[in-house]
């Protein structure tokens, strides 16, 4: 029994569902389910200063506002509480005065995608299941199948033939069994969850599973924290199923409801061009289609947003702002990150950053505004791509006489 929380409310026609492990999406149409807490006992539990006051540097720092039971066990990973970096040098650059950068590639696995997951195994394995399954890119694979052996689970991961292979190579560290779909995501999506049905496996499939988006929230819930509990005006963040700005939203929200923070920051939705159905939703005021998978950035390449209407929601209630940049931008933006910030991201990771980056230069973010830009991904899970950007370096002989010409 969690007393915080009061039940789960689907997005669409607002049918109330008992929160549990069984019901993933709405009986009556389908839908999306959203958690909801019950704020005032949470208050009953929770203020500021104890919050400051604890010293558990990790997601579970916030476990009141989180769905998980009393006395389960948690992940042993430390997952979360990654460093926020004032970006004094690339807001020079950008002309924004109040940048900051919130590294989550620090996460063990290299992903903000460990708080999803870490949740889901927390919550598998208080339900006494012992496989956890999912589809992705890569990313959400790779946590998954991190965190599960940490907790002692069985992983089954399916993954598109797109995906990087160091992502690949890190699920088969982990001992994930690895099921590589010759197809798009959408392809990969479709099977993995007709195998979750057959064979009965948790399923981590964000999209699906409301209680994922809870563990993402987490990042928004330290970003305010390390702001001295000031929400900033801006929050960057690469969208691809749409989990995780939804995520974001809904950390703010639950803050802002407690009374933590007073105002709520504006989004700003970041997608690549060759694969942007929410932000052509939103910029044309039209329902979601479907788009190709055109874009370097594998872990936000998703044609079918499953998390699409929350998504959808979050930029509107936000006031946000929708940006969608080339994928030579967005391998600009690892270059640029890296050389002023000393943060190093993947593709799907630094979009966020090129989304800033372009925003500012079209005079859409004030210059005195506090903006954060999430970096999701670590630059490791995808070394072709840094690679391309990088450039070769100087090659010299070992002699002094003859190298010091190339200094």
């Amino acid at each position: 029994m969690m007393k915080h929380v009061i039940g789960a409310v689907c997005i669409k026609c607002g049918a109330e569902h008992e929160a549990n492990d069984h019901t993933y999406t709405c009986t009556k149409c389908g839908g999306i389910l959203d958690i909801q807490y019950d704020y005032t006992y949470i208050k009953s539990q929770l203020n500021r200063e104890k919050l400051i006051s604890r010293n558990d540097d990790s997601m579970w720092r916030y476990r009141e506002l989180l769905p998980i039971e009393e006395g389960s066990r948690l992940t042993p990973l430390r997952v979360g509480w990654s460093p926020l970096y004032r970006a004094e040098k690339l807001g020079e650059w950008l002309g924004l005065r109040n940048l900051y950068i919130k590294d989550d590639g620090l996460n063990p696995t290299g992903s903000l995608k460990d708080r999803a997951s870490a949740i889901a195994v927390v919550r598998a394995h208080h339900a006494g299941m012992r496989t956890v399954a999912c589809s992705s890119t890569g990313n959400a694979a790779s946590s998954l199948a991190g965190n599960a052996a940490a907790m002692g689970l069985e992983s089954f991961i399916f993954v598109p033939e797109r995906a990087p292979k160091g992502k690949v190579a890190q699920l088969m560290i982990f001992g994930a069994h690895v099921i590589s779909v010759k197809g798009t995501y959408e392809d990969t999506f479709r099977l993995s969850a007709e195998a979750i049905e057959k064979w009965g496996w948790y399923n981590r499939n964000a999209a699906i599973n409301p209680y994922l988006s809870e563990g993402k929230k987490t990042v928004s819930l330290e970003i305010a924290e390390q702001l001295d509990f000031k929400a900033p005006d801006y929050v960057a963040v690469s969208v691809g199923d749409g989990c995780t700005i939804a995520g974001v939203w809904k950390g703010f929200k639950d803050l802002y409801a407690l009374g933590f923070i007073d105002t709520l920051p504006r989004l700003i939705s970041v997608q690549a061009e060759g694969c942007c159905p929410i932000n052509r939703a939103i910029e044309t005021n039209r329902p979601l289609e479907r788009m190709e998978e055109n874009t370097l950035a594998d872990s936000i390449a998703v044609g079918v947003p499953r998390n699409g209407e929350k998504a959808l929601r979050a930029i509107r209630e936000s006031q946000g702002i929708t940006v969608v940049v080339s994928d030579d931008e967005i391998l600009a933006a690892m270059r640029l990150l890296g050389a002023t910030s000393g943060v190093f991201g993947e593709p799907a990771g630094v979009t966020g950053t090129a989304g800033v980056k372009k925003a500012a230069e079209q005079g859409l973010i004030p210059e005195d505004a506090v903006v954060v830009s999430l970096v999701t991904g670590n630059g490791l899970k995808d070394v072709v791509s840094a690679q391309r950007i990088a450039g070769e370096p100087r090659y010299v002989s070992p002699d002094m006489g003859i190298a010091d010409t190339a200094f």
